[in-house]
């Protein structure tokens, strides 16, 4: 996948792990035992404690066995609270980018930034009643790219309207669980039918007993 990324043009900031990747992590571990391991830390005030932000990076390790392996520059953050000593994050990442001691930290946000993109939007369009992984199993050209980009669509115009719509805010704030929000619309659209997205909103906080609540708020 980072050979495929780098051919279309890309760069890349990918978790890699011992488990994923033992045969680079036993070059880590060489590079370790020898000091050749840049290694900085930051300290961060986080309004109740101190963060102490700890980087160690590698440069031009191979990512597997075998004479195509492809070099990747290898980095890892730990964070811990610097007056417990309690561990806050740990994340190991292969990139393409250099991560020297200069401008590690950089690279680090940006790959804990990748993974929160992913964690927060694709595990929850997987897991949380949009379904997303069952649009790839359609079509041999083109659907299942259609269906994945009305999901997306989809779920744009729910977060916009959580923002800008108060009585859907109010329906989310109650039905806090995305999957039972989806569930119920699922459900009420199959048997009933309504003039319109506003009448199916008004019945929701009629039965819910919530219109009183946000008539006064």
């Amino acid at each position: 996948m980072c050979a495929l990324a780098l051919a279309q043009g890309f760069h890349f900031i990918l978790v890699c792990t011992p488990d994923s990747h033992p045969t680079l992590y036993e070059r880590v571990d060489f590079w370790h035992a020898n000091d050749g391991i840049a290694a900085c830390e930051s300290r961060h005030w986080h309004g109740r404690f101190t963060a102490v932000s700890m980087y160690r990076a590698l440069q031009d390790v191979l990512l597997l066995d075998g004479k195509d392996a492809l070099s990747v520059h290898w980095f890892e953050i730990t964070v811990v609270n610097a007056t417990t000593g309690e561990q806050l994050s740990h994340k190991s990442c292969s990139t393409n980018h250099r991560v020297t001691a200069e401008h590690v930290a950089a690279v680090a946000q940006a790959g804990r930034g990748r993974w929160k993109i992913a964690n927060e939007n694709n595990h929850v369009l997987k897991t949380k009643g949009s379904h997303v992984e069952h649009n790839f199993g359609h079509g041999q050209q083109y659907l299942a790219a259609v269906m994945l980009s009305l999901t997306l669509l989809a779920f744009l115009f729910h977060t916009v309207l959580e923002w800008s719509d108060d009585q859907y805010a109010l329906l989310r704030r109650v039905l806090a669980r995305r999957q039972t929000f989806f569930d119920d619309i699922r459900a009420f659209t199959r048997y009933m039918v309504f003039d319109s997205w506003d009448h199916l909103i008004a019945f929701m906080l009629q039965g819910l007993e919530l219109q009183s609540s946000l008539d006064t708020g």
